[in-house]
């Protein structure tokens, strides 16, 4: 091969070597830098981060399983919880508690949170709960309705007022026009329960939930009057959220089919 064939060819090399660079160069730029593209936050396994979910007391057995099952659905993350009275998780994200979740007991207790403009987007509500008489296993004081729940000799706890469970109560109270005065108020309703637990206090009107969560511990007492004290919860993404798309697929878990199932079998109504 002559010099110049050889010239020739090694020109003709080049130029289509400059013309494949160019080629990508051109589809590089005319689509997105796939180093700053966010990853699909919808695809199972591509979320990342903490979500803090500040939770109504009655929610913890459900909450747990659906935190583990969304660890699981998406590895990397972490889901981390404060259960405690509605009222009191309230006035904690008002005053600058970081949590990325909020999920009440009751819209009232909701209504702090959003009011004070800590809300992002407006309260779902996913569940119902209703109220229920928790007594001692077997129910030896025969305990079957609001009415006997008056009864001095027994010692009755209630929740507190202020506290989404102790509101329900007290209405329940009024719509079978009786007064009843606890041997304490209770914070929350786990702590209610736990009197009956210990066997501090001879019943305690909780919800449902609390009383199927508690298995042979307690004995449950169905009365007609908690249908006029049903209370809806109603979750909602923080403004203080760190992680905005992990904390709403924390939120959409427990408002899809499967999140409904593990909240149904622990007790709660559908919304």
């Amino acid at each position: 091969m002559t010099p110049t064939r050889r010239n020739q060819r090694a020109l003709r090399t080049a130029g289509a070597g400059a013309a494949a660079l160019l080629a990508l160069s051109a589809c590089s730029s005319s689509g997105s830098d796939p180093s700053s593209a966010k990853p699909d936050s919808s695809a199972s396994g591509r979320l990342s981060g903490t979500v803090t979910v500040f939770a109504a007391a009655s929610l913890k057995e459900s909450f747990t399983t659906l935190g583990k099952q969304f660890e699981t659905a998406h590895p990397g993350t972490k889901v981390t919880f404060s259960f405690g009275g509605s009222d009191s998780l309230a006035a904690s994200i008002t005053g600058g508690a970081p949590a990325d979740v909020f999920a009440s007991a009751s819209p009232k207790t909701m209504k702090i949170v959003t009011d004070a403009g800590d809300a992002s987007g407006t309260p779902v509500t996913f569940a119902r709960n209703q109220l229920e008489i928790a007594t001692l296993p077997g129910n030896p004081h025969r305990v079957g309705s609001l009415k006997d729940l008056t009864d001095k000799d027994l010692k009755v706890v209630l929740c507190a007022a202020e506290v989404p469970c102790g509101a329900a109560a007290q209405k329940a109270l009024a719509a079978a026009k009786l007064k009843l005065t606890p041997v304490s108020y209770e914070q929350d309703v786990k702590a209610a329960l736990t009197k009956v637990e210990l066997k501090e206090a001879d019943a305690a009107v909780v919800y449902k939930t609390d009383v199927h969560a508690a298995g042979d511990k307690v004995e449950g007492v169905e009365f007609p009057e908690s249908a006029d004290a049903v209370n809806d919860y109603p979750i909602t993404l923080l403004k203080s959220t760190q992680d905005t798309e992990t904390a709403k697929a924390f939120i959409a878990l427990v408002r899809s089919a499967e999140g409904r199932k593990v909240l149904t079998g622990a007790g709660f109504l559908k919304p």
